[in-house]
């Protein structure tokens, strides 16, 4: 029994046609294009669904007023483990299963928790291909620059939740849904990992001083070159960049975040960690540093703006007025 994947990630937005067009630019293949709906796809069949944000079908919002994630729908591996962790919910929850077979709750913060079966496409991807002195990926071929990128996966979701009541909200997810803490980093957050995968985390509880919010989507990519070219061509789309590049100390992704008008920010991944059940769980009592490294340059060190070693979500340079819905 075991939940395998992120299936859906369903938002509250205020501008439908606006969103379609932010994750078609990001690499989405659009499905659904309605008023009331909208739908699209990564390479593997996963689907982000945006609905307008006062749509009496959505979970109640965590952020009255502000664009941002309703629900999160978990793909299990069959009918009959589903049907054993919705009747675990029952013991103390409502759930209700719609007319595709899909379970509704909400978690101890009151975000919407989804869990459907599973049927993973499983492709076989065009990795990058990379040289190095020893060894050699590539020969008589040149690197060429990528046309679109198209994200794989939705490999992990964060979210934001109040630090009071913070170890209630990881034990719903440990102790219900069968999900594994990997690092638990006291002053911040509990990165966990699903049973049926092997990133070093799927999903993030990141504490909060007094309140909850959409922290980010992260989508997987085949490679560096997807990282950097993907978040260039959003920028030249027209969308803000809210991270400089760089590499993530926990999970040891390398990382480039674009603000998003569905709520919070979209993270391109590449090189996530990928662990077993002898990693961790892994108890910090300090922050670690967000990043091993992120993009310097001579200009940063003219203006005396070289980014410090910072605490994890901590942004690494002065930006502008972050806009609504963003609250990480």
């Amino acid at each position: 029994m075991a939940i395998e994947r992120i299936e859906s990630v369903t938002y509250g937005v205020d501008d439908i046609d606006e969103c379609v067009r932010f994750f078609s630019d990001f690499g989405l293949t659009l499905r659904e294009h309605a008023p009331e709906r909208a739908v699209l796809t990564t390479q593997v069949g996963q689907t982000v669904v945006l609905r307008p944000i006062g749509d009496p079908g959505l979970p109640a919002s965590v952020e009255p007023g502000n664009p941002g994630i309703r629900e999160v729908v978990w793909g299990v591996d069959s009918q009959e483990a589903l049907d054993a962790l919705v009747e675990g919910l029952r013991s103390d929850r409502e759930v209700s299963v719609d007319a595709d077979g899909v379970a509704h709750t909400v978690d101890e913060t009151g975000y919407g928790v989804g869990l459907a079966v599973t049927e993973p496409e499983h492709l076989d991807f065009d990795v990058r291909r990379y040289n190095s002195r020893g060894r050699v990926e590539r020969w008589n071929e040149s690197h060429q620059a990528i046309p679109q990128i198209r994200p794989i996966r939705i490999c992990h979701v964060a979210l934001n939740i109040p630090k009071e009541g913070r170890w209630e909200a990881m034990h719903f997810y440990t102790d219900r849904l069968n999900f594994r803490a990997t690092d638990i980093v006291k002053p911040m957050g509990v990165f966990m990992q699903i049973e049926g995968d092997d990133d070093q985390h799927n999903f993030l509880l990141c504490h909060r001083p007094d309140r909850a919010g959409t922290n980010h989507t992260s989508y997987e990519v085949s490679g560096f070159d997807d990282v950097i070219e993907g978040g260039n061509h959003m920028i030249e789309k027209g969308w803000r960049e809210a991270r400089r590049l760089g590499r993530h100390t926990v999970g040891s992704n390398v990382f480039r975040f674009v603000h998003c008008p569905a709520g919070g920010r979209v993270e391109y991944a590449a090189d996530m960690d990928r662990v077993d059940d002898s990693y961790g769980p892994n108890v910090h009592e300090t922050t670690p540093p967000h990043h091993i490294w992120v993009l310097e340059t001579n200009r940063d060190a003219e203006r005396g703006t070289f980014p410090g070693r910072e605490g994890v979500h901590e942004p690494s340079a002065p930006e502008p007025a972050t806009p609504r819905g963003d609250r990480s």
